[in-house]
């Protein structure tokens, strides 16, 4: 069960967020500014800009999954400061997730889950989905949209929420 609330959603909201960005892009170029104006902006001074926002919700998705699985992660070193970059990094995380399957998430609900600055304190599994993974995605890709609509690029709810299956 935590592969379908994690794995798929992961990789959506990915998607949509790469969508997005490319939404960014496009503005940056017909209202004729560089797309890394966008990249460094930020909702608010003490809060982390777009480039990490992105990291992050990569980061979340693609640790989420190891953590609960025990599967390694592949490392990213935060180096991006491009649109291309970026791009790149969400497609190495959807491509990591394309991995996994239900079967990797046997025992993840009672597995023991932490990290670094949590101070030895842990969570189990089902736990660090619902509380911890699932909302952190969620919160960056919102924050990184809402960064970008604050400047004017024109995303709206389709945007973040995505293709729907719908049914006849």
């Amino acid at each position: 069960m935590l592969y379908d609330f994690t794995v798929p959603q992961f990789t959506k909201m990915l998607n949509n967020l790469s969508r997005i960005l490319d939404k960014a892009a496009l503005f940056a170029e017909e209202k004729k500014f560089e797309v890394e104006v966008l990249l460094q902006s930020r909702l608010a001074p003490n809060q982390f800009n777009l480039i990490k926002q992105v990291q992050i919700a990569c980061d979340t998705a693609k640790l989420g999954a190891s953590r609960l699985t025990g599967k390694e992660a592949p490392v990213h070193e935060d180096q991006e400061k491009t649109l291309p970059e970026l791009k790149a990094r969400i497609a190495s995380v959807v491509a990591y997730l394309a991995t996994f399957t239900e079967a990797d998430f046997q025992g993840a609900e009672e597995r023991k889950v932490t990290q670094p600055r949590w101070e030895g304190k842990y969570l189990h599994g089902k736990e660090f989905a619902i509380q911890h993974a699932i909302p952190n995605l969620y919160f960056h890709v919102t924050t990184a949209y809402s960064i970008l609509r604050s400047n004017g690029v024109e995303v709206g709810k389709k945007d973040y929420l995505g293709e729907m299956p719908y049914q006849k």
